[in-house]
């Protein structure tokens, strides 16, 4: 989104690749932009985070816990309140055309990488266009006292209270630790923006070039300390028709294929050439209602959209029978979740008489937003759209549908200008909170993560004390509470929990689907 790309030919990705040294992946829709720290969307995820950074930590979703990353090691207080970390020695940061690091990765850039984040005094801070939603969704500046630096491989934080979400936090995309001698280079010539459109990490590729909605490039690390990725480079192909990315995985084009359609999926389980991977996904497919829009900001008109779409016949026509019904906002096979949650059944009278109740026997005008291409959480947005539109005017409400550019839509809903907005939201870690904070706390209205809008005394009391408990019967027990409150309030039109669909060619070895939506080419190789 608004970044500075050098020229760049597109045949290079329109015709089959001559070796098997660049993997290229079909994805869907063009990165926000590099710097992931001020972004929510799993597209930027994939782009800057996944394959350019790391973090202290992450979190292995096989193994289901957290594994060294950065740091090699850590450890917490008895009181919890005091997380130090050991730093992996001998780690380098990228060498690119544009910067030559003269040291190795150190606690000062993990203290920068924190601090620009969370000091309003801090230069980066400053001129952070989109702010950092995910630290101030988490409520970061307040929750981290102190950060200290020992020595070179040492970093301390200090916490104001315990928090058991502090360190899987660590592990999601905006978690990247920065090089602090590149933001300085950046600061002193005068162009901190560069830091969005010329990224540096520490990750497995190096960023080379981009071209907006049309391709990302990148080149094996060979310093990585993990060992240096089985292919020489990556490509994103970014090609928003699902049709279009299956057809260019048959020709070889793309070697993977990202958010492939249900269809899709089926016929290359058919095709000799192609196979698929595939997991369930900890992921909920919602329409966002805003709490902020009258009269949407009724829990009776609220309700009574809940009751007037007709989700049965949404999941056969959008995702074909291959998600799961969401009557919740996370996957039932989540700990914590609330099993005994009364669901809204389709009933378009009652919704009438809802609307009846809240004086709006005649219905009400609103708009629905949505996306123009499909991804996993929203394999045809088109249709999905059409099909809430219809069950609304069943009711007496009129919606009209407006189509917005991924970027766009994702920049303007976080500005709350949405009334219905259909949206999807994937979990990093497995904990529940992944879910509450980012999108029912009163924080993550600010922040912009919150696309219900909806601010509770009540739910936020919920979700802040489970932050602080370390018994997870007990975290279990509030945010069991907090889901029959989001249900009650219906600030969510729950949609769907899908499995996440990759398409592969069969030459293709060492790739996994995240449940998290998140993408690992490190270890992937292509057969010659």
């Amino acid at each position: 989104m608004r970044l500075a790309a050098a020229p760049l030919l597109l045949t290079f990705c329109l015709a089959p690749l001559a070796h098997a040294a660049t993997l290229s992946v079909c994805t869907e829709a063009s990165p926000e932009g590099f710097d992931v720290v001020q972004y929510n969307s799993l597209s930027t995820t994939n782009a800057s985070a996944d394959v350019l950074m790391n973090r202290l930590v992450d979190f292995d979703a096989q193994a289901g816990k957290l594994v060294p990353s950065l740091a090699q090691s850590w450890s917490v207080s008895p009181d919890g309140l005091e997380y130090t970390f050991k730093l992996r020695p001998g780690v380098k940061f990228h060498t690119t055309a544009y910067f030559t690091p003269t040291r190795e990765l150190s606690a000062e850039d993990v203290r920068f990488s924190f601090e620009r984040m969370l000091d309003p005094a801090n230069a980066w801070h400053k001129i952070a266009q989109s702010g950092f939603p995910h630290a101030q969704s988490l409520q970061l500046p307040q929750l981290i006292k102190k950060i200290e630096t020992p020595d070179a491989q040492t970093v301390r934080f200090t916490l104001a209270h315990p928090d058991s979400t502090f360190l899987p936090a660590l592990s999601m995309g905006f978690a990247s630790i920065y090089s602090a001698e590149y933001a300085d280079k950046l600061l002193k010539a005068g162009t901190p923006e560069l830091m969005n459109s010329q990224p540096i990490g520490t990750g497995p590729f190096v960023f080379t070039r981009f071209q907006k909605d049309a391709v990302v490039r990148y080149k094996a690390n060979p310093d990585y300390f993990a060992g240096k990725p089985a292919v020489d480079g990556l490509i994103y192909a970014i090609t928003p028709d699902a049709n279009v990315r299956l057809q260019k995985l048959r020709r070889n084009e793309c070697q993977i294929a990202l958010s492939p359609k249900p269809l899709d999926v089926d016929a290359a389980t058919k095709d000799p050439a192609l196979k698929v991977a595939q997991t369930p996904a900890f992921m909920t497919a919602f329409v966002a209602i805003n709490s902020q829009h009258p009269p949407l900001d009724k829990p009776e008109v609220r309700q009574a959209i809940n009751l007037a779409f007709d989700r049965d016949t949404y999941l056969k026509a959008v995702f074909e029978n291959s998600a799961q019904a969401a009557n919740g906002i996370y996957p039932a096979t989540t700990w914590g979740y609330a099993k005994q949650l009364p669901g809204y059944t389709h009933d378009p009278q009652k919704a009438r008489d809802l609307l009846a109740k809240a004086g709006l026997k005649d219905g009400f005008s609103t708009t629905i937003w949505t996306r123009p291409t499909g991804s996993v959480l929203n394999p045809n947005p088109s249709l999905g759209a059409q099909l809430l539109q219809a069950d609304l005017a069943k009711v007496g409400i009129k919606a009209d549908i407006r189509v917005i550019e991924w970027g766009e839509l994702i920049r303007r809903a976080k500005a709350g200008e949405h009334d219905l907005l259909f949206m999807g939201w994937a979990g990093d870690n497995g904990d529940p909170d992944n879910f509450l904070t980012p999108q029912f706390s009163c924080a993550a209205v600010k922040s912009g993560t919150n696309f219900a809008r909806y601010c509770d005394k009540t739910l936020d009391s919920l979700i802040s004390e489970g932050k602080t408990l370390s018994d997870q019967d007990k975290r279990s027990a509030l945010y069991q509470k907090a889901q029959g409150l989001i249900q009650q309030q219906a600030v969510w039109l729950p949609l769907a929990h899908p499995t996440a669909y990759a398409l592969t060619r069969k030459d293709v070895q060492g790739y996994q689907v995240s449940p998290f939506g998140r993408q690992d080419f490190s270890t992937v190789s292509v057969k010659p």
